[in-house]
């Protein structure tokens, strides 16, 4: 059984409401203005959807402008999608995206990064970022991959496609103070991130932010089955479900720090139908079965991480 270590994380600071003073501002402007500097160039080795989403935010962001983006992907449709949609430079070859870039976040499938290692190794400057999107590849397979020391490992969600995502992140320590910044500023642009200290910490946020959404929609939907059991039509059930998650993750959200218990204990009147509904989910071990379902996504995200099939640019086993 796995020890449980000291919390070593370095939390985002929650946004502020009233205005900052003037000084505040002016340091908060200058630290964007070097995290800018601080991306260069910045290319995207692969076009899907976490790409989309990156890309997507530092360019609504204004981090960096898009003639100074590029991405790089096989697919003549998806390039021609993120030209249109983004007005970023598309190349079909790895190496013209890397050629010169500043920082390079890699979101290609996780079994073709042997390959992209082959066309990438020595090609890429030491002073450049590396940032890793790439589902469990280590940072020092990167590191040995590419022979480059300079590499951020990242595990972000699907919400980032809506500006809402939660990404952890390890920095290997040759990442300099200026390209811990830029990593900030690049992960801010698609949601909040949270920096941790200890590389294992990945393999917990996969499965418990990674693939958060995945309980959240399974439950959801669970929740739309019970109430077409109970007579709803399907598409009212659906919208209901829909705003009372959305409704509550707001709720949950600007309640701050309030332990979620308290949170669910405001709401349960003694005898009444959310408790007899509680009392029925512990019944059936709700807890048990959502904590069971967590750490088996722990143990398969160890096990892909410890695969040697990456090595031989193979899928591993189910």
């Amino acid at each position: 059984m796995m020890r449980r270590a000291a919390w070593p994380m370095r939390r985002a600071a929650a946004p502020r409401a009233a205005a900052a003073p003037q000084g505040r501002t002016t340091r908060a402007a200058s630290a964007a203005a070097a995290a800018a500097s601080s991306f260069g160039r910045l290319a995207f080795v692969g076009g899907g959807k976490m790409s989309e989403a990156a890309a997507s935010g530092v360019v609504s962001n204004k981090l960096v402008a898009p003639n100074d983006l590029i991405v790089s992907d096989p697919n003549p449709r998806r390039r021609q999608y993120m030209g249109e949609k983004l007005g970023v430079k598309v190349t079909g070859c790895n190496v013209e995206a890397a050629d010169g870039a500043s920082t390079i976040v890699f979101a290609n499938k996780p079994q073709h990064c042997p390959s992209v290692f082959s066309q990438l190794r020595g090609r890429i400057s030491q002073d450049s970022l590396v940032v890793s999107i790439c589902a469990g590849v280590a940072s020092s397979q990167f590191q040995e991959g590419l022979d480059h020391n300079r590499v951020v490992r990242t595990m972000p969600n699907t919400p980032a496609m809506v500006q809402g995502g939660m990404t952890v992140w390890y920095a290997m320590p040759g990442v300099s103070e200026g390209q811990l910044l830029a990593t900030k500023q690049l992960l801010q642009s698609f949601g909040k991130e949270e920096q941790v200290t200890h590389e294992d910490y990945l393999d917990m946020a996969t499965a418990l932010s990674g693939s958060g959404p995945a309980y959240f929609f399974l439950l959801m939907e669970c929740l739309v089955d019970a109430g077409v059991h109970m007579g709803f039509p399907r598409d009212v059930a659906d919208r209901l479900v829909r705003q009372t998650a959305l409704g509550t993750a707001v709720y949950a959200e600007q309640a701050g720090g309030t332990h979620l218990s308290i949170l669910r204990n405001d709401i349960t009147s003694p005898g009444g139908t959310t408790a007899a509904a509680l009392y029925a989910a512990d019944r059936g071990n709700f807890r048990t079965v959502v904590s069971d379902a967590v750490w088996s996504a722990l143990e398969r995200s160890k096990a892909l991480n410890d695969s040697t099939d990456l090595k031989k640019n193979q899928r591993p086993a189910p």
